[in-house]
């Protein structure tokens, strides 16, 4: 069963079972995608997932010139964020540095504080302030977005998504409460809701769009493919082998073009006999 209403930012949810907390990196979770099979002889599944949708959204929303210029030239963001941390050439970048720009750039959406990003990677909370004050110093648009959103969210009692569809929110505080030592942002469970709700809430807002025009140019062009589900950013369809081809066209050209944005679209595909195959 799929839920239209039952998450408080937009997206689908399923129940009965719930697909989309199926674990993907997991041995168990991959045995259990293995089941998942199309339901026609010799079908096959394609898998079409958008690419760090809410981090394009943000640069999107905020208009902050280095993310901006990082996904037009099309970068690889995580790499970009580790050399505006760490002050190095992109080339210097290491696995370990980008694997802390990755964690930063996730944890910046979320609200993530001090404390959590120290968790996350193992490292005391000084050195995880640092990292977030490098952040917000490098991505200045981000810090500015995300006060601009907790101002009105502050005046109007609530946040609205790039379509307009609106969730009440109490309990933001003015500016100086809502930073910690440093000045780094000490995000309460509401300022982190109303961020999170702007920009997952508008990813929302574009898959949907893109399965409804997905969904349309299927019966115009009269495939016998299918959309089976949606999970979180990716959407799952089964295909007869002799429409591969039309159907990745399709489904990549409309995902790419549900909404004008600043930042180019970008949509990878996967195919396999099974679930799990579309993963690999």
């Amino acid at each position: 069963t799929l839920n239209q209403t039952m998450t408080a930012t937009g997206r689908l949810s399923s129940s009965d079972p719930n697909l989309q907390n199926i674990p993907i990196r997991t041995a168990e979770g991959q045995q259990i995608r293995s089941a998942f099979r199309p339901a026609e002889e010799g079908w096959q599944f394609l898998a079409a997932d958008y690419s760090q949708i809410e981090l394009r959204i943000l640069a999107h929303l905020s208009g902050d010139a280095a993310m901006l210029a990082a996904f037009q030239n099309k970068e690889d963001i995580h790499t970009r964020t580790a050399a505006a941390v760490f002050d190095v050439e992109l080339e210097e970048v290491t696995s370990e540095m980008r694997r802390t720009a990755k964690a930063v750039n996730f944890g910046i959406l979320y609200g993530q504080s001090a404390f959590g990003l120290a968790k996350s990677l193992s490292i005391s909370q000084p050195e995880a302030a640092e990292f977030i004050a490098a952040y917000f110093e490098k991505f200045s648009g981000a810090s500015a977005f995300i006060d601009d959103v907790l101002d009105r969210c502050r005046a109007d009692r609530g946040v609205a998504t790039m379509l307009g569809r609106r969730r009440a929110i109490d309990g933001v505080r003015d500016r100086d409460a809502r930073r910690g030592a440093g000045g780094v942002f000490a995000l309460s469970l509401p300022e982190r809701t109303a961020v999170n709700t702007v920009v997952q809430g508008s990813a929302a807002d574009l898959i949907k769009l893109a399965m409804l025009q997905v969904a349309g140019r299927l019966v115009r062009e009269k495939l016998s493919s299918f959309l089976v589900l949606q999970i979180h950013d990716e959407l799952l369809f089964e295909y007869p082998d002799n429409e591969f081809e039309a159907l990745q066209l399709l489904v990549v050209g409309e995902m790419e073009t549900a909404m004008d944005l600043e930042v180019p679209l970008e949509v990878s595909v996967q195919t396999g006999s099974t679930w799990a195959d579309c993963e690999k």
